[in-house]
């Protein structure tokens, strides 16, 4: 059995992935209905991935926050010049990391963005993603192809899918 999480391969009936210790007692070996079959077998690109706001790894807040508001989003992308993924700057670590500082605006996204983020793939599965979401407590994900975002994927576009098969006959 494949941990959602992480995608080791761990023996069946195992209680615990091997790698990454997410608890695997309520991964079943096979689908059972339409949802587990969603979720086991599309992958992370049947979401249509909305595209990503994107800031330079050299940006400020100031312009991060006004992409954010812009667009509508709760996380941009940090990239480096080459466009490879070094960080994400989310709503909860402006809450968290940003409020009360002084001159937040003129300071470096570098300072306050979480570096490395977790990211699937296009193909990954469903489950895979929200395995990862759910380990990390992430309400973001960056979808990557070689090391670039090509998208980003919520929680709430996760329910969304789920939501439209429970409504199907």
């Amino acid at each position: 059995m494949h941990c959602p999480a992480c995608g080791q391969q761990n023996d069946p009936g195992s209680d615990a992935c091997g790698n990454c210790m997410l608890s695997l007692s309520h991964v079943e070996a096979a689908a059972h209905d339409r949802l587990e079959s969603s979720l086991s077998a599309e992958p992370v690109s049947s979401l249509k991935p909305r595209q990503p706001v994107v800031v330079a790894a050299d940006a400020n807040l100031g312009s991060a926050i006004r992409a954010m508001i812009d667009r509508g989003v709760g996380a941009v992308l940090v990239v480096e010049a080459d466009g490879k993924l070094v960080g994400i700057l989310t709503e909860r670590d402006f809450l968290a990391k940003v409020a009360g500082q002084p001159s937040y605006a003129a300071m470096d996204v570098r300072a306050f963005m979480t570096r490395d983020p977790e990211c699937v793939a296009p193909t990954d599965t469903l489950a895979f993603a929200l395995g990862k979401m759910d380990a990390g407590g992430y309400r973001h994900l960056p979808v990557v192809d070689d090391g670039r975002p090509i998208g980003v994927i919520s929680v709430r576009d996760i329910l969304r899918h789920v939501t439209q098969l429970c409504r199907k006959p």
